[in-house]
């Protein structure tokens, strides 16, 4: 006759019953006492004594040992809500602070201290209502931005990586390609006040005192062109200040002009027939670079995964060769003017013997040329010159006078510096001047944040330094 297979687990469940039943008694026979501060809040239940179940009727004994431990834990967590209300309370009655019940609600908490209500209290208003005493000029400011703002926006408010530009974009807002800035978009001043109060400087923000925020929105302001270099901003003088763009902005009308229009019956008779595309989202910019429409992106680099799987050979070559052209021509003309044949123009020569007066600058002062290096140091964070130069913010400066503007290989120029260069203009020393002394009057909508050199020592004794250092 066969065993059944549940025959050999009858003794191991039994041991299994045993060892349980062992380590509930042990754990009933040595509880540990709670803290002499815990026991003040509950109500200590006695274990049930164990001993009473190693008696002869131990399994009637174990029986009313469990019906009394079920009982009293019934009661201990009856009790503990209980207790614990009543620690509570007693809390609160030694605490003159504690707030009140109000008719349903909680009793919680207490009221605010009023220092508590100003650490939070910390918004300004347009009319500078909130504004706390103080003052702070340009030049204070400009030391701060440098220290604590400049790594993230740059030295003249122009940006840094993908952090945003504080700077310039003064009439670009009807354009293709806004530019949102402080000087351009925003109504209020109390809006920037405010930011930099509460925000900044990034990953420290409140940090600064309130002189400090007074002297970076000084500061701001004046890169911006909407306060001169010896402006003190102060909780007396901030209303003074209007931006340039709060008349742009207007109560939300939208209930009253918009909601009717889009409200009325559909039309849907005498549809045009064709659609003509006149932009494309690869130009405004707001597409990521790549893509395979090579008639409207000539000069744009092939995607990343092209790239990676072998691409367009062709077209690789195509743009490898076009790039080679330039520096092709210059070998023939050299070769042309070593073998006594006629070059078209030889740069090193005609130049200099053809070029208007304005554009040279002979056997400059050295010691112009020193303070000029002492002045370049407010176009270092966007520019360089000399040996090893190359584009940055803004593009490299060598062999500057005489060049066509908006003409530096490799460098992104904005649309007003495009057009600039498809009518010829050439930086003279006199332009030069110009542009350096008011950069966004000369070109409207130059990205450059740079407010200008008012001195015309400074200008000369930069454009000699940019002269001397960036010769070719």
């Amino acid at each position: 006759m066969s065993k059944s297979p549940l025959n050999p687990l009858v003794p191991t469940l039994g041991g299994i019953a045993a060892t349980l039943a062992g380590a509930y008694i042990l754990a009933d026979q040595f509880v540990v006492d709670l803290p002499a501060p815990a026991r003040g809040g509950f109500e200590i239940v006695p274990a049930a004594n164990a001993q009473e179940a190693a008696t002869p009727n131990g399994a009637a004994d174990a029986a009313r040992m469990d019906d009394a431990a079920a009982t009293s834990r019934a009661d201990a967590g009856d009790a503990a809500p209980e207790a614990e209300m009543h620690t509570a309370s007693a809390e609160a009655d030694g605490s003159a602070a504690a707030a009140s019940s109000h008719e349903g609600g909680y009793g919680l908490g207490r009221p605010a201290l009023d220092e508590e209500i100003a650490a939070w209290d910390i918004d300004i208003r347009p009319d500078g209502q909130g504004l706390p005493r103080g003052e702070g000029d340009v030049w204070t400011g400009e030391e701060l931005f440098v220290a604590q703002c400049a790594m993230c926006h740059g030295d003249f408010g122009e940006g840094a990586g993908r952090w945003p530009q504080l700077a310039l974009g003064t009439g670009t807002l009807t354009s293709n390609d806004p530019v949102k800035t402080v000087g351009s978009y925003w109504p209020y001043l109390s809006t920037v006040w405010d930011y930099v109060h509460r925000a900044m400087p990034f990953g420290n923000a409140q940090s600064l005192s309130d002189d400090e925020v007074y002297a970076i929105t000084a500061y701001i302001l004046y890169l911006n062109e909407i306060v001169e270099d010896d402006f003190v901003l102060s909780s007396d003088s901030f209303a003074e200040v209007e931006m340039p763009n709060a008349g742009a902005f207007y109560m939300d009308d939208r209930a009253e002009t918009e909601l009717p229009e889009f409200s009325r019956e559909v039309c849907m008779e005498n549809c045009k027939e064709d659609v003509k595309i006149t932009m494309r989202a690869r130009v405004l910019d707001v597409t990521p670079e790549g893509g395979d429409d090579a008639e409207n992106a000539p000069n744009e680099a092939a995607a990343p995964e092209e790239a990676m799987d072998g691409g367009d050979h062709a077209a690789s070559d195509e743009a490898s060769a076009n790039d080679a052209a330039p520096a092709e021509e210059q070998q023939t003309e050299t070769a042309q003017t070593a073998s006594g044949g006629a070059a078209p123009e030889s740069a090193s020569t005609s130049e200099t013997e053809d070029a208007p007066e304005d554009i040279r600058i002979v056997a400059a002062d050295p010691a112009l040329i020193e303070d000029g290096a002492k002045v370049f140091r407010k176009c270092q964070a966007c520019h360089q010159v000399g040996a090893d130069a190359s584009n940055r913010v803004g593009p490299q400066l060598n062999g500057l006078l005489g060049r066509t503007v908006g003409s530096a290989e490799g460098f992104s120029y904005s649309n007003t510096f495009e057009k600039a260069h498809d009518a010829g203009e050439v930086w003279t020393a006199e332009h030069l001047a110009e542009f350096l002394a008011d950069p966004r009057g000369t070109y409207t909508g130059t990205k450059m944040s740079f407010a200008g050199l008012k001195d015309d020592a400074d200008i000369e004794a930069v454009t000699a330094y940019i002269e001397a250092e960036g010769a070719e």
